[in-house]
């Protein structure tokens, strides 16, 4: 039990890092004195960070463990956050924003990784409500970041103080954290197949993509959506990715007992069909209650699809001696990060050449692919199993 709390705060703990910076761009922006279209590009370094991170954290921590690597890590991440608050120049601040990205990314693999093992030691579906950990820490990060921003505080002292935090609360669960180093016979044991060639890796890698596309698009457009398409002020229209984030962290609280009770593809299907339903909702209504509504129900659609996708890619990977999927999560992870950093950029091109409702359409049909490719990664790792034994 004491390794499932542990791996929750870091689940936590990875949230808070990013609800602590993500609300302060305001101020970022206005102390490197960049322009939004500058600006933007500074951010993009954050995406590209957890692009290179990802593959790297899952062969350090097939080599030194999920401990070690949550450790190193989110020494990097908390390191990073202190420079994004001091960063003097758009430059320096897109190069501390690279540095974050990476720290991040490298910290989510491991801690799924970490995640993983407390399945395979309990046989129970704990995913789900580890990455409930992950939404509730954004959550609070972001409101104690609105807290420093109303009392007056710079973003390098509010950063500051979060890394000291992340820091001491690292130092506090770490010993529990399962993951040890793997012997040296098992680290010289070679997987059967690269990730890159196993058809059910790509699939899930899929279901994660496109989760992470509606995400993302839900984050950066649905308040200009509110705004454009159903008039509402843009106070009001920040409560539609609220609501959107409040409704998944709540239906990942209760993700483990649906995988249990109904069987992880059951529940990514179902789960799918209602986001792309509210993502529609949201869209085409008429009214903006109808579209808050869909917002939420899209939240709570897509909250089993990540952690579910990260922890079927775990188990693909498992050796005989219990350990294994560093490789085949890290694999999936970057593939999804792709998502973050592509799909809002595609969600605006849509938008410049029709509309932003046509967009949150286009995204639902996205939604809507987890379905097929749930289904077909089930059937491919039943074929991989019996090729196996055959």
């Amino acid at each position: 039990m004491r390794d499932r709390t542990a791996v929750f705060a870091v689940f936590a703990l990875n949230g808070a890092a990013l609800g602590s910076w993500a609300p302060r761009t305001p101020a970022l922006a206005e102390h490197v004195h960049a322009r939004p279209g500058v600006f933007g590009l500074a951010l993009l370094g954050a995406s590209v960070g957890m692009l290179c991170g990802a593959p790297l954290a899952g062969r350090l921590t097939e080599r030194h463990g999920a401990r070690a690597a949550v450790a190193g890590s989110t020494l990097v991440a908390a390191a990073a956050l202190v420079l994004v608050g001091f960063a003097p120049s758009v430059v320096l601040l897109g190069g501390a924003l690279f540095v974050l990205g990476a720290g991040v990314g490298a910290l989510d693999v491991a801690m799924n990784i970490a995640g993983v093992a407390v399945e395979r030691r309990t046989g129970k579906a704990v995913m789900p409500t580890l990455h409930a950990g992950f939404s509730f820490g954004a959550l609070a990060g972001s409101l104690l970041a609105g807290l420093a921003a109303g009392h007056g505080w710079s973003p390098a002292r509010h950063l500051s103080v979060a890394a000291v935090g992340a820091l001491v609360l690292l130092a506090v669960v770490l010993k529990a954290v399962p993951g040890d180093r793997p012997p040296r016979e098992t680290r010289a044991t070679a997987p059967v197949k690269a990730p890159i060639r196993r058809p059910a890796l790509w699939l899930l890698a899929a279901v994660a993509l496109c989760s992470a596309i509606a995400e993302g698009g839900s984050s950066d457009w649905s308040a200009l959506l509110m705004v454009t398409a159903h008039g509402v002020g843009q106070g009001a229209a920040a409560l539609a990715f609220s609501g959107f984030s409040l409704a998944m962290a709540l239906a990942r609280l209760g993700g483990a007992w649906s995988q249990e009770r109904f069987g992880a593809t059951r529940s990514l299907a179902a789960g799918a069909g209602v986001a792309a339903l509210g993502l529609v909702c949201a869209a085409v209504s008429t009214s903006a209650a109808l579209a808050y509504a869909g917002f939420a129900l899209a939240g709570a659609g897509l909250a089993a699809a990540f952690p579910l996708a990260l922890s079927l890619a775990g188990h693909a990977g498992k050796r005989a001696d219990g350990g294994g999927g560093e490789r085949e999560l890290a694999f999936v992870s970057t593939v999804a990060y792709s998502g973050f950093l592509a799909g809002p950029p595609l969600i605006g091109g849509i938008a410049q050449a029709t509309s932003l409702r046509v967009s949150f359409v286009v995204v639902a049909v996205i939604a809507a692919l987890i379905v097929p490719a749930a289904l077909a990664a089930v059937r491919a790792r039943r074929h991989e199993a019996a090729t196996a034994s055959g």
